[in-house]
């Protein structure tokens, strides 16, 4: 099997968490004796070879994060100039996203599940999980923690099945918190979690405290 694989993200390769959890994916296929080739979209001019890699393959895999409940804004823009083809070609799905509960995600799977119908070809399936916020601020050694589930997802996609298998299916992980479990996240984001984003927002550069109300206090814009 030959799969071109597509990062959906907007942000660009160095940052994108889409991209480290691409990597395991495709470790995974080629462990099983897959070949790929992989673009991004967040480099435009790269978009022409995009397309002549989507006419030219019949195995075609998207993943993207999940951007306000939907599909990112550049990447719908990228779709609208991909060409119709048929059947032959079967397009799959990677969604993945910084919500943990699976329920956070399935308004971008479906819709998902419906976009290889407008442009002619097969559904793959869509692979689901969230939880990944902080991929790319960790060190290398906790990102391939994170990312090496993504790897076995790899080996089973080369094995012809796409995305429809129970395994599948089981790696998105809880579809809902219990009330005990949303107690104590919330109660960590109120501490524990709330004091490593401040540290995060520092290394980004913010200086302002991170619940600053900006038309409050009138620096909209920086003024």
């Amino acid at each position: 099997m030959h799969v071109v694989i597509i990062n959906g993200s907007p942000r660009v390769q160095k940052y994108s968490n889409t991209e480290k959890i691409i990597a395991a994916f495709a470790k995974g296929l080629s462990e099983k004796g897959s070949t790929f080739e992989a673009y991004a979209i967040s480099n435009r001019k790269t978009w022409d070879m995009i397309r002549d890699a989507y006419l030219k393959n019949d195995e075609i895999l998207i993943a993207l994060p999940l951007y306000v409940e939907c599909v990112p804004g550049l990447l719908l823009e990228f779709l609208e100039t991909l060409p119709q083809k048929d059947k032959h070609t079967r397009l799959s799905f990677l969604l993945q996203s910084g919500f943990s509960e699976g329920c956070q995600l399935r308004c971008g799977e479906a819709f998902l599940e419906k976009l290889p119908g407008y442009l002619g070809v097969r559904y793959g399936g869509c692979l689901v999980k969230g939880d990944n916020f902080a991929i790319r601020f960790l060190d290398e050694e906790k990102q391939t923690q994170i990312t090496k589930p993504y790897q076995t997802m790899g080996e089973l996609f080369a094995e012809g099945e796409g995305f429809f298998r129970e395994e599948a299916k089981k790696f998105t992980g809880p579809e809902y918190f219990s009330l005990p479990m949303r107690l104590m996240i919330g109660l960590i984001h109120k501490t524990i979690a709330k004091k490593m984003l401040q540290k995060v927002a520092a290394s980004l550069g913010c200086s302002g405290p991170l619940d600053e109300k900006v038309w409050e206090t009138g620096r909209i814009g920086g003024k």
